[in-house]
């Protein structure tokens, strides 16, 4: 096993894994995975060519970290879309091998006088990241103050497909959900079948399972998401005109990858008590 650390684009910090299992690259900045490649097998995730690497800016691809709230501002202070933790420096709190032959990174980042004034809790965020022959993710969220706060949050996945039009997700069949991307509103809809994707997708997926897949058929692969500590999955691809007007996309990235996200993000609201830790986890299998 080997654990390299070097400046990567942008010079933002990067952390390259490699052990009999797969490699993996890790940006400190966001606290982001960016590559999970199995040996011997194409990388699950996907990230733009066009992705910005820069401070303040989000990193197009991998798992952003959506936190302490998933979509708009909850309160309607201004505050930035899915909170700020996916455009801020962490911190690298622990690296070790596993007897698996797995390899464990964690970061993390702790409130701040800077973050207080975002959002006025105090708190000990971690994501743990373990790349064997699946990869293990868990988003480790500790009340460190005196009072409950609540908190919407996700592991906003792209994942890496061969072509959108030979891809669908499985899992969701008969799951209710809101379509963000029909009128806005979200109105209630049921998933009928398995999911396809041939225009704009932006669901909110309520009482999902544990277990969902993305069976690529241009790959000839399927990818086997398991969760815990969630309510709900997001499905989203932005289609042509919305990944047109993307800055940090190519005009047709869309056809190369899905996200399907861990999230606990509409009615799913998760209050933690003072001093108590909620986990939400998500592993990814080939």
């Amino acid at each position: 096993m080997t654990i390299t650390r070097v400046a990567g684009n942008g010079g933002l910090p990067m952390i390259n894994v490699s052990n009999d299992h797969a490699d993996a690259v890790i940006s400190v900045y966001a606290g982001q995975i960016l590559s999970f490649t199995p040996k011997g097998a194409a990388d699950v995730l996907f990230v733009s060519d066009k992705a910005y690497y820069a401070e303040g800016k989000a990193i197009k691809g991998g798992v952003p970290i959506c936190w302490p709230w998933f979509g708009a501002d909850p309160e309607g202070k201004g505050r930035p879309a899915h909170g700020f933790m996916r455009n801020r420096m962490w911190s690298e709190w622990e690296t070790r091998d596993n007897a698996d032959g797995s390899t464990t990174v964690i970061l993390g980042v702790e409130s701040s006088p800077e973050t207080l004034a975002i959002w006025p809790h105090a708190f000990r965020l971690a994501m743990e990241i373990t790349v064997g022959k699946t990869l293990q993710l868990a988003l480790v969220t500790r009340n460190t103050g005196d009072a409950a706060f609540t908190i919407t949050q996700a592991m906003h996945t792209y994942f890496a497909v061969g072509d959108i039009a030979q891809t669908i997700v499985t899992g969701l069949e008969g799951t209710q959900y809101l379509d963000k991307a029909a009128d806005g509103n979200g109105a209630t809809k049921q998933q009928d079948g398995s999911i396809s994707i041939n225009s704009e997708v932006d669901r909110v997926y309520l009482g999902v399972p544990a277990e969902l897949a993305i069976v690529d058929g241009a790959l000839n692969r399927t990818i086997r998401i398991t969760s815990s500590g969630n309510k709900t999955a997001v499905v989203w691809n932005p289609w042509a005109k919305i990944a047109a007007g993307m800055a940090d996309l190519q005009d047709d990235d869309y056809t190369r990858f899905v996200c399907v996200e861990t999230t606990n993000a509409a009615d799913n609201v998760v209050e933690v008590v003072a001093g108590g830790e909620f986990r939400l986890t998500a592993e990814y299998g080939v």
